[in-house]
């Protein structure tokens, strides 16, 4: 989940312990992802996929599904254990009676707490035989998403992140989303810092190794817009056009940074990123 839930306070420093914490959330939320894979196809409802995700996270994980019942200020609760995000849906899509039918895009956001930390990463999902551009959509989308990362070591600024992606979105012809962002998280669900996914490089706070937050670009085939459905969750394209959406959870370390939402079935970073994951 993306949006600025934030409380004003500093940018938290993680321990080695809550290091610790959020490799074993991360690597979690990703393997909910794998689980549900081979089940995201032609003919499923959005509100199975959230029964099978929620039935694993309980049962087999032992961890808590964080967006259940997830109640920010001035909001109603989340009612469901995951966000299946189709088509023109941004962010939050929540599941229910809707079948997946061919061609159909489709985000799934996953949030477990394990011990207290929280694991937060989404990947897009094609049903059947998706289209020439909402294939192309989601491939841009994630070279936003890795090179955001790859923009996350000491001494830049947060601010060098979303230049990044706003530049690659822009130039492939997409918009990139600005009502929603990164977060910061930990034992919080949503903490600062927010993570924007456009701006101005040397600008915003200095990342220190220590920081954990989530790198999670919302991209539209069309323009930025957006519209919030009766339900106070869903957020959509204005005009209508696909979105997509890429998450990982990061850490900055030292050195660099490593990616903590990590998964023997996730995919391969893009050939360009030289990457450092968990191990």
């Amino acid at each position: 989940m993306s949006r600025h839930f934030l409380t004003m306070a500093s940018i938290s420093i993680k321990s080695d312990d809550d290091i610790k914490g959020m490799r074993i959330a991360g690597r979690l939320a990703a393997e909910v992802l794998d689980f549900i894979a081979p089940y995201v196809k032609v003919g499923v409802t959005t509100g199975e996929l959230d029964r099978l995700c929620h039935e694993y996270m309980v049962n087999v994980q032992d961890t808590i599904p964080a967006p259940l019942n997830y109640c920010p200020p001035g909001y109603t609760p989340y009612p469901k254990a995951i966000c299946t995000s189709v088509n023109d849906v941004i962010c939050h899509g929540i599941p229910g009676d809707k079948v997946l039918k061919n061609g159909d895009v489709v985000n799934l956001d996953i949030t477990v707490i394990k011990n207290g930390y929280h694991g937060d990463t989404s990947r897009m999902f094609y049903v059947g035989e998706p289209s020439i551009m909402a294939k192309r959509l989601g491939e841009i989308t994630y070279e936003c998403m890795w090179l955001g990362i790859s923009k996350i070591k000491p001494g830049n600024h947060l601010g060098d992140i979303g230049f990044v992606i706003q530049q690659h979105a822009e130039n492939a012809g997409y918009s990139v989303v600005r009502e929603f962002c990164g977060h910061g998280i930990g034992t919080v669900f949503h903490e600062e810092p927010q993570i924007l996914h456009y701006g101005r490089p040397g600008t915003l706070d200095e990342m220190k190794a220590g920081m954990i937050f989530t790198v999670e670009p919302m991209i539209n085939a069309g323009r930025r817009e957006i519209r919030e459905m009766g339900d106070g969750w869903t957020i959509k394209t204005k005009d209508r056009s696909l979105s997509a959406q890429w998450e990982h959870t990061v850490l900055v370390t030292p050195t660099g940074y490593e990616v903590l939402t990590v998964s023997p079935g996730m995919p391969a970073p893009p050939a360009f990123i030289k990457t450092a994951i968990a191990a």
